[in-house]
């Protein structure tokens, strides 16, 4: 016989999910130490996103429009979509959490590559459902083996592309043979957080697919590229059913109209985005290649950030040199918790930051 309870517990599962681990912002002993953990736009934001956010102080007594109009209408021109199709969230993250919500029951599965974001399965198990992972090749996603670990009880299959924490990236073609081989009631979500930063002609974000399928949902935020991660704003292109079912379980307001303000302002800010966009590809193929130099595994990455591999060599390892780096204040991102125990990965800073970071690197290794 069971005892009875005498407070209230977590439902099944819930005290056996991990919470995501975010990336230190701080070192000890260091003042002001520079971060480099969390894959943030080093050159800040739009100056018209901080304009927009600084008048919309003026409204903080007033709740946010719930269908967020002008934030729907500004992302629905850019991108020529229809705005009835978008879901807007606190953050791609809410968004994630939504879609699990909404078609997951005890008992079902996601599929995620075997390096990929935690956030996906933290919401997989707050539903009660398992988390597969498909074995990648060279941290790349292999679509043979995602579509080899969907099984009849998967109801969501998710692809980060470029991938977080790796950087790698599949092409377009790859992503059309993952979705013709899927059955027609998984949802293939494609995270695209980094996809502006992925110039390769191969590459496609997935909005072109999702515009005549049923079963593709494609999702971008406004963290990265924009520079606007404090205000968690995030949106996803979806088919009609799947928007409307998502929006009877969405939370009022749940995108502030400091946020919506912003991320308006930041779409139109061309030249910011370029000059974004620039800086990573001037900075990105340095940094490989300086780091590459220093006999390092660096996994070619497509993002705003590269994946270090570090040697299982006493004092050598990943583990050692984050704590090196972060007493030298450079504070890189350990991602043992993603199954790479042996690597750190970068975010692209200033100039100053990445020749820091490449003697910082130097000085450890000749230790």
């Amino acid at each position: 016989m069971t005892a009875p309870l005498t407070r209230p517990e977590a439902k099944a599962g819930i005290l056996d999910i991990v919470p995501y681990k975010p990336g230190k912002s701080t070192a000890e002993g260091v003042a002001h130490p520079v971060k480099l953990s969390a894959n943030e736009n080093i050159l800040g934001c739009s100056e018209l996103a901080k304009a927009a956010f600084v008048e919309a102080a003026g409204n903080l007594a007033v709740y946010p429009d719930s269908r967020g109009q002008i934030l729907r209408e500004a992302v629905a021109k850019r991108y020529a979509l229809e705005p009835e199709r978008l879901i807007l969230g606190c953050g791609t993250d809410e968004v994630f959490a939504l879609l699990n919500q909404t078609f997951l029951a005890p008992g079902d599965n996601i599929v995620q590559g075997q390096y990929g974001f935690n956030a996906y399965g933290i919401g997989a198990r707050a539903n009660q459902a398992e988390v597969r992972f498909a074995e990648e090749s060279h941290h790349r996603i292999d679509v043979d083996a995602m579509l080899e670990t969907v099984d009849e009880r998967t109801r969501l299959v998710f692809v980060a592309n470029p991938a977080n924490p790796t950087g790698t990236f599949i092409t377009a073609a790859e992503v059309e043979r993952l979705h013709a081989g899927l059955p027609p009631q998984v949802l293939l979500v494609l995270d695209g957080a980094y996809a502006e930063f992925n110039s390769d002609p191969t590459f496609s974000d997935g909005l072109a697919l999702a515009r005549g399928a049923e079963n593709v949902v494609v999702t971008h935020t406004f963290s990265k590229l924009h520079g606007l991660a404090s205000l968690r704003v995030g949106w996803a292109y979806a088919p009609a059913h799947v928007a409307g079912a998502v929006d009877r379980i969405r939370l009022p307001f749940n995108v502030s109209i400091a946020g919506q303000a912003a991320a308006v302002a930041a779409l139109a800010d061309a030249e910011f985005q370029t000059r974004s966009l620039a800086h990573v590809e001037q900075w990105r193929p340095w940094l490989t290649q300086q780091i590459a130099g220093l006999g390092l595994e660096v996994t070619p990455s497509a993002a705003n950030f590269i994946l270090i591999g570090f040697p299982q060599t006493p004092r050598k390892t990943a583990a050692e040199a984050e704590a090196f780096l972060a007493r030298r204040g450079l504070i890189l991102r350990g991602v043992a918790n993603y199954g790479l125990p042996d690597h750190l990965r970068l975010t692209i800073g200033l100039d100053e930051h990445n020749r820091a970071v490449v003697e910082a690197l130097a000085d450890f290794l000749a230790a």
